[in-house]
């Protein structure tokens, strides 16, 4: 079974801006492309940053109004500092979260969520820029015909159960059939659900015998 990964959607015509691009060019190209934020890449297309449009906006929060105040927290003095900003390095976000080439999209999506962000710029083993993976980019997975996803689970989860058979239906995939053991019906409901693009796995797979009960007292005496 094939494990997508972010390079399997990620938009590799990506654009970005050069660490000395001035504050105009980059409100310029984000009005312009409608995006709410770009890459800052040095000369060697190694990702700096990300300017957003948070960081364009302090020039108009502050305006006038650059003077830190008594107590002021740090996050607070730095956003402040980005009113007086006048190329893409002073204004970005820096360190920027990336991630790299090759990330499988479950890990993507985790990251995206950790770290609060809509969009990662995809980075190779220097660091330099070869793409940018949104949200909407990561559900491209469920776009996948069912003939595709079906071949998918038959292939990986239902590999070696030849008395098993897959269905799907706008992803959801149903398995019927006969096996031996409980738990090798749990196994591949679970495997098939790993499969990308399956929204759900209806499992009803017949069992000879329950195992799960003896498989629980091993672990439990630590037999393995």
């Amino acid at each position: 079974m094939r494990t997508w990964t972010v390079d399997d959607v990620m938009t590799k015509a990506v654009v970005s801006v050069q660490e000395i691009a001035t504050y105009r060019s980059v409100v310029d190209l984000l009005v312009d492309r409608r995006f709410s934020a770009v890459p800052v890449v040095d000369a060697f297309r190694r990702v700096s940053g990300v300017v957003s449009e948070a960081d364009l906006v302090r020039k108009i929060e502050y305006a006038g109004d650059e003077e830190p105040r008594l107590f002021e927290s740090r996050r607070r003095r730095g956003d402040r500092g980005k009113a007086l900003a006048r190329t893409a390095a002073d204004l970005m976000s820096a360190p920027a979260v990336t991630v790299l080439t090759g990330r499988s999209i479950v890990a993507t999506a985790r990251l995206m969520d950790s770290e609060k962000v809509k969009r990662l710029p995809v980075v190779d083993d220097l660091g330099r820029l070869v793409g940018i993976v949104t949200r909407s980019d990561l559900l491209k997975v469920h776009l996948r015909p069912d003939d595709d996803i079906r071949a998918d689970v038959e292939a990986g989860a239902l590999a070696s159960l030849a008395d098993v058979k897959a269905q799907v239906s706008d992803g959801v995939v149903t398995l019927d059939g006969q096996v031996a053991q409980a738990s090798t019906a749990e196994e591949a409901g679970r495997l098939a659900r790993l499969v990308p693009g399956v929204v759900d796995v209806v499992n009803q797979i017949r069992f000879d015998y329950d195992d799960r009960a003896i498989l629980a007292t091993g672990l439990a005496y630590g037999v393995a």
